[in-house]
């Protein structure tokens, strides 16, 4: 009878561990991309429009990683009235890839490594400056106001300014 009861454990024990492990498969694979997340998030609608219009949308669904400093909804309206929609004129494409690619690092950096950096270098070239003050961190003049959002291709850190390259 013992035995019988150690090998219901036993069996108990090793369902419950793979079904444990299951789960954290599932997790990693319904991890989605830097595009889809933003999307899902439903406070980058303006950022995820931008992309879309640059053509950006395949490279930043792409094998990565990069890290993302993404302006919500509210960072692109505190704007100039009418530059959004400026910027998204096809003839203001190669303006828009510029700024856009201005908010994207190559790379996975996540928040404890951001923090140690003074700039960091942008896929559109140029580098932005990284300044950590009293907690808080700030890239260029926007604040990060929410780090380490995961995604299948890198990281996410939310900002409330849109950063323009110079």
């Amino acid at each position: 009878m013992r035995s019988n009861s150690r090998l219901m454990t036993v069996v108990a024990t090793g369902l419950f561990a793979l079904s444990c492990f299951g789960v954290t498969l599932t997790r990693a694979a319904d991890k989605k991309d830097i595009v889809d997340t933003a999307v899902g998030a439903g406070s980058f609608k303006t950022l995820v429009a931008a992309v879309q219009a640059t053509g950006l949308v395949d490279t930043l669904k792409g094998k990565g990683p990069f890290t993302v400093f993404a302006p919500t909804d509210e960072a692109f309206a505190k704007l100039p009235k009418g530059t959004v929609e400026d910027l998204l004129k096809p003839e203001n494409k190669a303006k828009l890839v510029a700024v856009l690619t201005y908010h994207v690092v190559p790379g996975k950096v996540m928040a404890a490594d951001v923090v140690k950096l003074k700039e960091a270098k942008t896929v559109q070239g140029q580098s932005v400056k990284i300044v950590v003050e009293g907690g808080k961190v700030k890239v260029d003049a926007a604040n990060v106001v929410k780090t380490d959002i995961e995604t299948s291709n890198g990281v996410i850190h939310v900002i409330d300014a849109v950063i323009l390259p110079k």
